[in-house]
Protein backbone atom coordinates (compact mmCIF):
# COMPACT_ATOMS: atom_id res chain seq x y z
CA UNK A 1 0.00 0.00 0.00
CA UNK A 2 3.09 2.21 -0.48
CA UNK A 3 2.19 5.12 -2.20
CA UNK A 4 -1.41 4.26 -2.55
CA UNK A 5 -2.65 4.54 1.51
CA UNK A 6 -2.12 8.37 2.10
CA UNK A 7 -3.47 10.37 4.37
CA UNK A 8 -7.05 10.75 2.70
CA UNK A 9 -7.38 7.11 2.88
CA UNK A 10 -5.57 6.57 6.82
CA UNK A 11 -8.12 9.00 8.18
CA UNK A 12 -11.01 7.44 6.30
CA UNK A 13 -10.24 4.24 8.01
CA UNK A 14 -10.16 5.76 11.31
CA UNK A 15 -12.91 7.54 11.36
CA UNK A 16 -14.80 4.66 10.40
CA UNK A 17 -13.10 2.90 13.69
CA UNK A 18 -10.17 1.06 11.97
CA UNK A 19 -6.52 1.91 11.98
CA UNK A 20 -5.46 3.61 9.29
CA UNK A 21 -1.79 3.05 8.10
CA UNK A 22 0.29 5.52 6.15
CA UNK A 23 2.84 3.36 3.67
CA UNK A 24 5.78 5.01 3.30
CA UNK A 25 7.57 2.96 1.23
CA UNK A 26 10.66 4.48 -0.40
CA UNK A 27 9.64 8.07 0.28
CA UNK A 28 12.00 10.68 2.14
CA UNK A 29 10.93 12.06 5.15
CA UNK A 30 9.37 15.34 3.87
CA UNK A 31 6.73 13.68 1.93
CA UNK A 32 6.18 11.25 5.28
CA UNK A 33 6.57 14.44 7.43
CA UNK A 34 3.29 16.09 4.86
CA UNK A 35 1.47 12.77 5.39
CA UNK A 36 0.97 12.70 8.58
CA UNK A 37 -0.03 16.42 9.05
CA UNK A 38 -2.50 15.80 6.35
CA UNK A 39 -3.81 12.86 8.28
CA UNK A 40 -3.57 14.68 11.78
CA UNK A 41 -5.92 17.51 10.01
CA UNK A 42 -8.06 15.05 8.99
CA UNK A 43 -8.82 12.83 12.36
CA UNK A 44 -8.30 12.74 15.94
CA UNK A 45 -8.03 8.78 15.87
CA UNK A 46 -5.06 6.96 16.21
CA UNK A 47 -3.13 5.97 13.33
CA UNK A 48 -0.07 4.12 12.04
CA UNK A 49 2.82 4.49 10.04
CA UNK A 50 4.55 1.20 7.77
CA UNK A 51 8.07 1.43 7.32
CA UNK A 52 9.25 -1.02 4.63
CA UNK A 53 12.92 -2.03 5.89
CA UNK A 54 14.36 -2.41 2.70
CA UNK A 55 14.26 1.58 2.50
CA UNK A 56 17.66 3.14 3.55
CA UNK A 57 16.07 6.38 4.45
CA UNK A 58 14.61 4.10 7.72
CA UNK A 59 16.60 5.67 10.22
CA UNK A 60 15.44 9.65 9.29
CA UNK A 61 11.97 7.77 8.73
CA UNK A 62 11.80 7.54 12.17
CA UNK A 63 13.16 10.29 13.21
CA UNK A 64 9.46 11.96 11.54
CA UNK A 65 7.45 9.24 13.61
CA UNK A 66 8.69 10.01 16.74
CA UNK A 67 8.65 14.34 16.23
CA UNK A 68 5.24 13.77 15.71
CA UNK A 69 4.23 10.63 18.19
CA UNK A 70 2.64 8.71 15.71
CA UNK A 71 0.94 5.77 18.25
CA UNK A 72 2.08 2.94 16.34
CA UNK A 73 4.54 1.29 13.63
CA UNK A 74 4.18 -1.75 11.24
CA UNK A 75 7.29 -3.05 9.41
CA UNK A 76 7.34 -5.43 6.41
CA UNK A 77 10.01 -5.85 4.00
CA UNK A 78 13.29 -6.78 6.29
CA UNK A 79 14.70 -7.13 10.27
CA UNK A 80 12.83 -4.60 12.39
CA UNK A 81 14.65 -5.22 15.44
CA UNK A 82 17.47 -2.85 15.67
CA UNK A 83 14.35 0.16 15.86
CA UNK A 84 12.78 -1.45 18.71
CA UNK A 85 14.58 0.35 21.82
CA UNK A 86 14.19 3.85 19.72
CA UNK A 87 10.65 3.55 19.18
CA UNK A 88 9.72 2.10 22.23
CA UNK A 89 11.63 4.91 24.38
CA UNK A 90 9.26 7.16 22.85
CA UNK A 91 6.52 5.25 23.62
CA UNK A 92 5.58 4.09 19.99
CA UNK A 93 3.92 0.69 20.25
CA UNK A 94 5.81 -1.47 17.20
CA UNK A 95 4.15 -4.11 15.07
CA UNK A 96 5.69 -6.11 12.77
CA UNK A 97 4.76 -7.91 9.44
CA UNK A 98 5.76 -11.64 9.26
CA UNK A 99 5.05 -14.35 6.71
CA UNK A 100 6.61 -17.16 9.32
CA UNK A 101 5.39 -18.66 12.61
CA UNK A 102 9.19 -18.56 13.81
CA UNK A 103 9.66 -14.89 12.86
CA UNK A 104 6.36 -14.05 14.98
CA UNK A 105 7.75 -15.85 17.82
CA UNK A 106 10.71 -13.95 17.77
CA UNK A 107 9.08 -10.64 17.60
CA UNK A 108 7.42 -11.71 20.57
CA UNK A 109 10.47 -13.00 22.72
CA UNK A 110 11.52 -8.92 21.64
CA UNK A 111 9.04 -7.22 22.99
CA UNK A 112 6.75 -6.38 20.02
CA UNK A 113 3.10 -5.03 21.03
CA UNK A 114 1.59 -7.42 18.37
CA UNK A 115 2.41 -9.19 14.82
CA UNK A 116 0.89 -8.97 11.31
CA UNK A 117 1.06 -12.73 10.44
CA UNK A 118 0.56 -11.99 6.36
CA UNK A 119 -0.44 -15.30 4.11
CA UNK A 120 0.90 -15.54 0.04
CA UNK A 121 -2.88 -14.34 -0.78
CA UNK A 122 -1.55 -11.16 -0.25
CA UNK A 123 -1.08 -8.33 -2.72
CA UNK A 124 2.30 -6.73 -2.94
CA UNK A 125 5.46 -8.43 -1.53
CA UNK A 126 4.94 -12.06 -0.79
CA UNK A 127 5.47 -15.18 1.39
CA UNK A 128 5.95 -18.61 1.36
CA UNK A 129 2.53 -19.90 3.47
CA UNK A 130 -0.95 -19.49 3.41
CA UNK A 131 -3.09 -17.17 5.97
CA UNK A 132 -5.32 -20.14 6.65
CA UNK A 133 -2.18 -22.21 8.00
CA UNK A 134 0.02 -19.51 9.09
CA UNK A 135 -2.85 -17.71 12.15
CA UNK A 136 -3.24 -21.57 14.02
CA UNK A 137 0.32 -22.30 13.45
CA UNK A 138 1.38 -18.78 15.12
CA UNK A 139 -1.30 -18.98 17.59
CA UNK A 140 0.07 -22.61 18.86
CA UNK A 141 3.35 -20.97 19.98
CA UNK A 142 2.80 -17.26 21.10
CA UNK A 143 2.05 -16.38 24.81
CA UNK A 144 -0.02 -13.46 25.25
CA UNK A 145 1.02 -10.95 22.08
CA UNK A 146 -1.86 -10.21 20.02
CA UNK A 147 -2.06 -11.34 16.52
CA UNK A 148 -3.03 -9.65 13.08
CA UNK A 149 -4.24 -11.91 10.44
CA UNK A 150 -3.59 -10.41 7.32
CA UNK A 151 -3.80 -11.90 3.08
CA UNK A 152 -7.54 -12.76 1.81
CA UNK A 153 -9.49 -10.52 3.58
CA UNK A 154 -12.13 -8.79 2.57
CA UNK A 155 -15.45 -9.70 3.93
CA UNK A 156 -17.55 -10.41 7.39
CA UNK A 157 -16.70 -14.03 6.27
CA UNK A 158 -12.74 -14.13 5.73
CA UNK A 159 -12.40 -12.18 8.88
CA UNK A 160 -14.75 -14.55 10.97
CA UNK A 161 -12.23 -17.31 9.41
CA UNK A 162 -9.71 -15.51 10.99
CA UNK A 163 -10.92 -15.34 14.01
CA UNK A 164 -12.09 -18.55 14.29
CA UNK A 165 -8.55 -19.50 13.19
CA UNK A 166 -7.21 -17.62 16.40
CA UNK A 167 -6.67 -14.35 14.89
CA UNK A 168 -6.99 -11.16 17.55
CA UNK A 169 -7.38 -8.63 14.54
CA UNK A 170 -7.41 -8.52 10.71
CA UNK A 171 -5.56 -5.96 8.45
CA UNK A 172 -6.50 -5.37 4.86
CA UNK A 173 -5.34 -3.78 2.13
CA UNK A 174 -6.60 -4.99 -1.31
CA UNK A 175 -10.26 -3.83 -0.01
CA UNK A 176 -9.09 -0.25 0.92
CA UNK A 177 -8.13 -0.14 -2.69
CA UNK A 178 -11.48 -0.77 -4.26
CA UNK A 179 -12.69 2.55 -1.64
CA UNK A 180 -14.11 5.91 -2.56
CA UNK A 181 -11.52 7.73 -0.43
CA UNK A 182 -8.16 5.99 -1.90
CA UNK A 183 -6.47 8.20 -4.01
CA UNK A 184 -5.16 5.99 -6.55
CA UNK A 185 -7.38 6.58 -10.15
CA UNK A 186 -10.29 5.36 -11.37
CA UNK A 187 -9.08 3.00 -13.71
CA UNK A 188 -6.76 1.07 -11.07
CA UNK A 189 -9.90 0.66 -8.80
CA UNK A 190 -11.85 -1.07 -11.52
CA UNK A 191 -9.15 -3.36 -12.27
CA UNK A 192 -9.44 -4.69 -8.87
CA UNK A 193 -13.45 -5.23 -8.91
CA UNK A 194 -13.06 -7.04 -11.96
CA UNK A 195 -9.64 -8.99 -10.93
CA UNK A 196 -10.68 -12.70 -11.06
CA UNK A 197 -8.17 -15.39 -9.17
CA UNK A 198 -6.74 -16.45 -13.31
CA UNK A 199 -5.45 -12.82 -13.92
CA UNK A 200 -3.97 -11.82 -10.67
CA UNK A 201 -0.45 -13.46 -10.99
CA UNK A 202 3.20 -13.00 -8.85
CA UNK A 203 6.05 -11.64 -10.46
CA UNK A 204 10.23 -11.20 -9.58
CA UNK A 205 10.08 -14.54 -8.06
CA UNK A 206 14.29 -14.70 -9.05
CA UNK A 207 14.86 -11.36 -6.87
CA UNK A 208 13.71 -12.82 -4.11
CA UNK A 209 11.15 -10.80 -3.16
CA UNK A 210 8.34 -12.36 -5.41
CA UNK A 211 5.21 -9.46 -6.03
CA UNK A 212 1.38 -9.95 -6.70
CA UNK A 213 -0.03 -7.84 -8.87
CA UNK A 214 -3.12 -7.85 -11.72
CA UNK A 215 -1.50 -9.05 -14.83
CA UNK A 216 -1.00 -6.05 -17.39
CA UNK A 217 1.73 -4.99 -19.96
CA UNK A 218 4.66 -4.30 -17.13
CA UNK A 219 3.77 -7.43 -15.56
CA UNK A 220 4.17 -9.66 -18.81
CA UNK A 221 7.25 -7.94 -19.72
CA UNK A 222 8.61 -8.33 -16.27
CA UNK A 223 7.71 -12.42 -16.81
CA UNK A 224 9.56 -12.31 -19.98
CA UNK A 225 12.83 -10.79 -18.41
CA UNK A 226 12.38 -13.49 -16.10
CA UNK A 227 12.89 -16.06 -18.74
CA UNK A 228 16.51 -14.38 -19.40
CA UNK A 229 17.90 -15.15 -16.32
CA UNK A 230 18.36 -11.19 -15.17
CA UNK A 231 20.26 -10.38 -12.03
CA UNK A 232 17.87 -9.76 -9.26
CA UNK A 233 18.91 -6.04 -9.65
CA UNK A 234 17.73 -5.58 -12.76
CA UNK A 235 14.05 -5.43 -11.28
CA UNK A 236 14.63 -2.91 -8.33
CA UNK A 237 12.42 -2.86 -5.17
CA UNK A 238 11.51 0.48 -5.47
CA UNK A 239 9.64 0.05 -8.71
CA UNK A 240 6.81 -2.25 -6.66
CA UNK A 241 6.27 0.68 -4.21
CA UNK A 242 3.48 2.40 -5.28
CA UNK A 243 1.28 2.70 -7.72
CA UNK A 244 0.80 6.04 -9.51
CA UNK A 245 -1.40 5.88 -12.54
CA UNK A 246 -0.45 8.99 -14.66
CA UNK A 247 -3.67 9.44 -17.16
CA UNK A 248 -5.28 6.55 -16.56
CA UNK A 249 -2.99 4.41 -18.00
CA UNK A 250 -2.51 1.59 -15.98
CA UNK A 251 -0.50 -0.78 -18.06
CA UNK A 252 2.56 0.45 -17.29
CA UNK A 253 2.54 0.42 -13.44
CA UNK A 254 2.19 -2.57 -11.06
CA UNK A 255 -0.82 -3.03 -10.04
CA UNK A 256 -0.60 -4.41 -6.31
CA UNK A 257 -3.26 -6.42 -5.54
CA UNK A 258 -4.57 -9.43 -3.33
CA UNK A 259 -6.33 -12.44 -4.45
CA UNK A 260 -9.95 -11.48 -2.71
CA UNK A 261 -10.16 -9.02 -5.48
CA UNK A 262 -11.90 -12.10 -6.79
CA UNK A 263 -14.48 -11.57 -4.11
CA UNK A 264 -15.09 -7.77 -4.40
CA UNK A 265 -17.14 -6.42 -6.51
CA UNK A 266 -18.14 -3.06 -5.55
CA UNK A 267 -16.33 0.43 -4.54
CA UNK A 268 -17.72 1.22 -1.31
CA UNK A 269 -16.50 3.97 1.51
CA UNK A 270 -14.55 3.03 4.36
CA UNK A 271 -17.35 3.38 6.76
CA UNK A 272 -19.76 1.04 4.35
CA UNK A 273 -16.65 -1.42 4.52
CA UNK A 274 -16.35 -1.82 8.02
CA UNK A 275 -19.50 -1.27 9.09
CA UNK A 276 -20.97 -4.25 7.07
CA UNK A 277 -17.59 -6.85 7.91
CA UNK A 278 -18.47 -5.83 11.29
CA UNK A 279 -22.02 -6.74 11.14
CA UNK A 280 -21.43 -9.50 8.91
CA UNK A 281 -18.92 -11.21 11.89
CA UNK A 282 -21.26 -10.44 14.85
CA UNK A 283 -23.98 -12.37 12.57
CA UNK A 284 -21.44 -15.17 11.92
Amino acid sequence: MAGVSESNLVSAVSNAGGLGVIGSGFFPPSWLEEEIKKTKSLTDKPFGVNLLMQNPGVPDLVKVIIKYQVPVVFTGGGNPLPLFSYLGAAGIKIIPVVGFARLAKKMEDNKADAVVVEGLESGGHIGENTTFTLVPQTKAILKEMPLIAAGGIHNGKTAAAAFLLGADGIQMGTRFLASKECQVHENYKKAVISATDENITVVARFTGRPVRVIENELAKKIKELEEKNPFPEEVKADKFAGSKVAAGNIDQVPLLCGLCAGGISEIKSCQEIIEEIMREVEKL
